[in-house]
């Protein structure tokens, strides 16, 4: 293990620049909370909404039908592209 030795000043500094910095965070977390992050729906969301297994979503998106984000090893869909690939109920009419 490694010691840093550093004087309270510098060490009161850092301090108050992460104090800063955890401020800063939270205001910008606040301000945006209500942002479509909170939209976006997961694997099992989506899996769950078309009945489709995840297997079936991967060749999806593989194929380029859906349209998607990943972070790390998960990956995340916007409503409005998963709503698009939902089946169109049929009115009862006859077509012409």
């Amino acid at each position: 293990m490694e010691i840093v030795i550093i004087e309270k000043t510098a060490f009161d500094m850092l301090l108050a620049g992460v104090k800063a910095l955890e401020d800063r965070v939270r205001t910008l977390a606040e301000k945006g909370g209500d942002r479509r992050l909170a939209e976006w729906m997961d694997t099992e969301d989506v899996c769950r909404m078309l009945s489709i297994t995840p297997k079936t979503l991967q060749a999806m998106r593989d194929r380029h039908d859906i349209a998607y984000s990943q972070i790390g090893r998960k990956f995340y869909y916007r409503p409005e592209d998963v709503e698009r690939l939902l089946p169109v109920p049929e009115t009862g009419q006859p077509s012409v």
